[in-house]
C-alpha cells in the first residue's frame, strides 16, 4: 500500500502538529518526572546491593536484593539511559541527565550505541542494507536475506543473544566495522577508527565486569559467591527483559521491511510512513510503560525519538487516529500476543522456504 504524494504531505503536517503540540508542553513536569525515576533507580540499586550482602540472614533477603538490583538496571537502561541518550532531556542541561554526559550501567559504550542506534537505526529504520539493527546480523527475519544453513538453529541463536544482550549490543558496532574479521569493510559505517572502537569496547566492558563480578563481591567478604551470583542473575533478568521488549517493538510478524531504492529522496511524510509500518506497540499498565522505557509505544518512539517518552501513551491515541485516517496499519496488541508473533517470525524464517509476508498477501488480494 502506498499513499499519494498529497497524502504524504498531509500525513507529515498532521504528525508535525502532534509533535509541536507536545513540545509546547515540555517543561518542569518532565524534569521532575525523570529526576524522580533516577531517584528511585538509585534507591533500588543501593537497597538491592545491601540486601545481597544481608542474604546470610535469610535467602529471601538475597532474592529480594536480586530483584531490586535487576529493577535498578532495567530502569537505568530503559526509562533513563535509552531516553536520555536520545537527547530527550538535553533542554534541562542537567549535569547527569544529558545525552553527551550520561553513561549507563551496561557493557555497551554510550557513544557507540548513539552512533549505531540514534543515527543509523532511527534514520534508516528497517531499510535492508542500511539498518543493521534488523536481525543484528545474526537472525534472518525476512525474505530480503538469503537463507544460510546457520539459520536452521537461529532460535537457539536468539536465546543466546537475549541472554547476553548487553554484550551483543556492545559488540554491534565492532561487528559492523568487521574489526576482528581480518578484512576491511567496503562501506564504513562511522568515521571512528578501529583502534578507538576496540578501546571503547574493551574499556567499558572491563569496567562492567570489574564492578559486578570483582569489586562488589570482594567488598562483601564472605558473601562473595552470593553477591557474585546475585549480580549475575540481575544482569540476566535485565538482558532478557530488554531483549524481549526491543524484539516486540521491531520484529513482530507484521513489521515491514523496505528496499534502499524505494526510500531514496524520502519526504518527511514518507519517512513517517515507513516508521509506522516498521514498528509495533504493545499495551500495558503505567508500570509496564515505565519498565519498558515506554518502548511499549515503539511506533510513537520511532516517529518522535527526541520527545520525552512519558508522553507516548497519550500521543498514541492521536497517532492511531491519524493512522486510521490514512488507512495505515497501526500494529498493536498485548505483550504476550506480540511476543508470540516475534517467536513465530524467528522460526518461520529459519527455514529456506520462501513464504510471503502478510503485507505481500494483502497486496495480491487487492
Amino acid at each position: 500500500m502506498k499513499l499519494e504524494q498529497s497524502q504524504y504531505q498531509a500525513l507529515a503536517a498532521d504528525l508535525d502538529a502532534v509533535k509541536q503540540g507536545v513540545k509546547n508542553q515540555i517543561g518542569a513536569k518532565d524534569a521532575s518526572y525523570i529526576r524522580k525515576v533516577l531517584f528511585w533507580q538509585r534507591i533500588s540499586e543501593i537497597s538491592g546491593r545491601i540486601l545481597l550482602v544481608l542474604g546470610f540472614i535469610t535467602p529471601w533477603l538475597w532474592a529480594v536484593g536480586v530483584l531490586l538490583l535487576a529493577l535498578a538496571k532495567i530502569l537505568d537502561n530503559m526509562e533513563i539511559g535509552h531516553n536520555v541518550l536520545h537527547g530527550q532531556y538535553d533542554w534541562m542541561n542537567d549535569p547527569v541527565l544529558h545525552s553527551q554526559r550520561y553513561e549507563w550501567d551496561i557493557a555497551c559504550d554510550a557513544k557507540s550505541w548513539q552512533r549505531t542506534h540514534n543515527y543509523e537505526h532511527h534514520t534508516y529504520t528497517n531499510i535492508i542494507g542500511k539498518d543493521r539493527d534488523f536481525g543484528y546480523g545474526l537472525l534472518r527475519l525476512s525474505n530480503d536475506f538469503r537463507w544460510r544453513i546457520r539459520n536452521l538453529w537461529q532460535t537457539v541463536t536468539y536465546v543466546v543473544l537475549s541472554t547476553l544482550f548487553q554484550w551483543g549490543i556492545s559488540y554491534h558496532e565492532l561487528a559492523g566495522q568487521r574489526v576482528f574479521f581480518g578484512r576491511k569493510n567496503k562501506q564504513r559505517h562511522t568515521q571512528i577508527s578501529d583502534a578507538q572502537l576496540k578501546k571503547a569496547f574493551f574499556s567499558k566492558g572491563a569496567r562492567q565486569l570489574f564492578k559486578d563480578y570483582l569489586f562488589f563481591p570482594l567488598i562483601s567478604g564472605p558473601m562473595f559467591i552470593w553477591v557474585f551470583t546475585g549480580n549475575l542473575l540481575a544482569n540476566l533478568i535485565r538482558n532478557l527483559w530488554t531483549s524481549t521488549v526491543i524484539f516486540c517493538g521491531h520484529f513482530t510478524e507484521d513489521a515491514q521491511t523496505f528496499s534502499q531504492a524505494e526510500c531514496e529522496n524520502e519526504s518527511q511524510g514518507q519517512w513517517y510512513y515507513r516508521q509506522m509500518l516498521g514498528s509495533s506497540n504493545f499495551t500495558g499498565s503505567k508500570a509496564m510503560h515505565i519498565l519498558t522505557g515506554h518502548l511499549s509505544c515503539q511506533i510513537e518512539h520511532h516517529l518522535f525519538p527526541d520527545i520525552p517518552a512519558r508522553h507516548y501513551p497519550a500521543i498514541g491515541k492521536r497517532v492511531q487516529k491519524i493512522a486510521e485516517k490514512y488507512a495505515i496499519p497501526y500494529n498493536s496488541g498485548s505483550f504476550a500476543s506480540q511476543y508470540w508473533t516475534v517467536l513465530k517470525r524467528i522460526v518461520k524464517y529459519s527455514f529456506p522456504i520462501k513464504t510471503p509476508s502478510n503485507f505481500e498477501l494483502s497486496q495480491k488480494s487487492q
